[in-house]
């Protein structure tokens, strides 16, 4: 080979000075994979070793990390977010409130509702599930019908205080629509909703949206206990109203019954001539006549 040429691996005897390969250390010549010279500095990164006469690569000098700065922890503590020494201030920016007072544009009066309860008084309760047999508004005038859902609220049995008659109610808890308004009519009969115990059906003529409208009903409770109660309730409910349509009286009345007894009572007692009372005879046509 000529002098100077360039190979990988060991270099061939007799080669002359001045070659370059890889893997071998000849000398006089460049090589990778090997170590350094005898008395050489070791290669480093701006670590030790590192003086005047062979200065480190990469800036020199100590190891620092990346920033600069020493690297010995500080006995100074660590400033958390949101912590920090409070300006002047401060203290009288958290205690200041706002006395600011708006007042309303509108003045709005408070309003009495009425329910058209107040004169009655409750003789059942219990929260249910009411259903409606009817037309869906597609299947409006079609004669379809099916159960269709009208809210969940508390049934109520309330009788009226002066004439006695009772009624079910029933309201959306949330809405307070009514939604069964019907009276307790002897003529209506529970049936149990295709075997459920927790459920019954009925047909009334329901008052609920301002029109007296036949509806079938069906009430759903959480168990056949409370549904039980529920009919026994109305059955009662119907047995007084049984009365009322007989034209019987609701039950007995005390105050009437004292005031009857004091006017049988009462009597009339004759006039006297004595007291100057002048009788009158009827039969005599010429006029009264003191005796």
């Amino acid at each position: 080979e000529k002098e100077g040429g360039f190979t990988f691996g060991a270099s061939p005897a007799g080669e002359k000075e001045g070659g370059f390969t890889f893997g071998s250390n000849t000398k006089g010549q460049v090589s990778f994979g090997t170590t350094a010279a005898a008395g050489s500095k070791p290669f480093s990164l701006g670590g030790e070793g590192s003086s005047a006469e062979t200065p480190a690569l990469f800036g020199g000098g100590e190891a620092q990390p990346f920033g600069g700065g020493s690297t010995q922890p500080t006995a100074e503590k660590v400033e958390k977010f949101g912590e920090g020494g409070k300006e002047e201030g401060d203290d009288a920016v958290e205690q200041a409130e706002s006395t600011q007072e708006f007042a309303p544009v509108v003045q709005l009066e408070e309003v009495e509702v009425k329910t058209m309860e107040e004169d009655e008084e409750i003789v059942f309760k219990m929260r249910a599930r009411l259903f409606r047999f009817a037309e869906t508004l597609l299947n409006k005038g079609s004669g379809k019908k099916e159960w269709i859902e009208r809210g969940v609220g508390e049934v109520k049995l309330l009788k009226h205080r002066e004439n006695q008659k009772i009624r079910l109610l029933m309201r959306q808890e949330r809405t307070m629509k009514v939604i069964a308004n019907h009276v307790a009519d002897p003529r209506i009969s529970l049936k149990p909703n295709v075997g459920n115990d927790k459920s019954w059906v009925w047909s009334a003529f329901d008052f609920s949206d301002g029109e007296l409208v036949e509806e079938v009903f069906a009430v759903r409770f959480a168990n056949a206990d409370n549904a039980g109660k529920f009919k026994d309730a109305f059955v009662d409910a119907q047995e007084s109203m049984k009365v009322l349509f007989a034209g019987e009286d609701a039950g007995p009345d005390p105050e009437a019954d004292d005031a009857a007894n004091a006017l049988a009572n009462l009597k009339t007692n004759d006039a006297s001539a004595d007291d100057g009372f002048v009788k009158v005879d009827n039969n005599n046509d010429d006029g009264p006549s003191e005796e």
